[in-house]
């Protein structure tokens, strides 16, 4: 914990520069590329420090089927082998791609399914039929309980937007416009809704990076972008259509490359029955998201259109975004800001 703090702005400068925005160890070897034994072993060892860094055990886990279900056996041996019942263990099991649905980090979890008491029912074929005065009714069997707590999902990436009623040009609704999908440039922005911006929206990194990482960049664009405005005499600020589009087939084609757009997961709203099937996150990694919002700055905000009757011309200035250039990387520092992202 010294050792942390002493070096701390050098640590999130690292952290910064790795795809998810926070820094921990990862193999940008393929799985495959070694035998069983070794392979396993590495497992083991990513295993035992615990966390969504297991999926950096090796480079290719989430763009390769056959990397990723060696992970995913491994996964699965690790559950058979703490709970006693084979049913319920096959239950608590990835039974997908290994990270599409996050994996019970646990402390005890597993365990707790061989308590007499615990009982798992799995409502994913008959769902769970009505609340009773005591309970409740699954699968046509009577449960009866002191509490209950609902864990019923969230919409994703959209739904704080969903809960406001945002009114664009010409009285376009946000609602209306992103109901086959979302649609923004950056993550930052969306056509047709003059100074409005997303804290962390679709099309930006979002939950795959460091949450706190991601505010922060997207907070400290927005400020220079909004500082900007005032020196040059602009009242509003907007992206190009056609800039939006582009974004949105980057987004699109990043997703394709991952493992993660093949499966149902809530990254692509199939959580919320008659959501569009969309993977909303960018996950081209971090560092290369943020160089790209840099460089829309430097090329005097690439995409934007500004307006305002006092319109002047004045170079952007990287205030509050000079902590997010590029520190000097080594070489293989460099090959990490490619590495997998979680």
């Amino acid at each position: 914990m010294a050792e942390v703090k002493a070096n701390y702005p050098a640590l999130r400068a690292r952290a910064r520069s790795r795809p998810t925005g926070f820094y921990f160890p990862f193999d940008l070897r393929p799985a495959l590329s070694v035998d069983e034994t070794e392979r396993t072993a590495q497992y083991e060892e990513f295993w035992a420090r615990g966390g969504l860094p297991m999926l950096g055990a090796f480079g290719d886990l989430l763009f390769d089927a056959d990397a990723n279900e060696t992970l995913a056996e491994f996964a699965r041996d690790k559950i058979r082998r703490k709970v006693d019942d084979p049913a319920v263990a096959a239950l608590l099991a990835p039974d997908n791609v290994f990270g599409c649905k996050r994996l019970c980090v646990d402390t005890g979890y597993y365990e707790t399914f061989n308590e007499a008491h615990v009982l798992l029912v799995d409502i994913s074929k008959s769902g769970i039929e009505r609340f009773t005065r005591s309970g409740l009714v699954a699968g046509g069997e009577a449960y009866d309980f002191d509490a209950i707590v609902c864990a019923t999902g969230f919409a994703a990436m959209t739904g704080a937007f969903d809960k406001i009623a945002i009114t664009g040009r010409d009285g376009l609704t946000l609602a209306k416009k992103w109901e086959a999908g979302p649609r923004s440039y950056l993550g930052l922005t969306t056509a047709g809704f003059p100074n409005f911006f997303t804290i962390t929206g679709p099309g930006s990194p979002s939950v795959l990076a460091s949450m706190i990482q991601a505010i922060e960049q997207h907070a400290d664009w927005i400020a220079d972008c909004i500082a900007h405005m005032a020196r040059i005499g602009a009242e509003t600020i907007e992206p190009r259509l056609a800039d939006e589009d582009a974004w949105v087939d980057e987004v699109n084609e990043a997703a394709d490359r991952s493992l993660r757009s093949t499966c149902s997961s809530w990254y692509v709203g199939a959580n919320i029955p008659g959501r569009p099937r969309v993977f909303m996150p960018y996950i081209g990694g971090f560092p290369i998201y943020v160089e790209t919002c840099n460089e829309v700055v430097a090329r005097g905000y690439d995409g934007f259109d500004f307006a305002g009757p006092g319109l002047r011309d004045a170079a952007p200035r990287f205030e509050f975004l000079e902590r997010w250039r590029a520190p000097p990387l080594s070489p293989e520092e460099m090959a990490l800001r490619h590495g997998p992202v979680i």
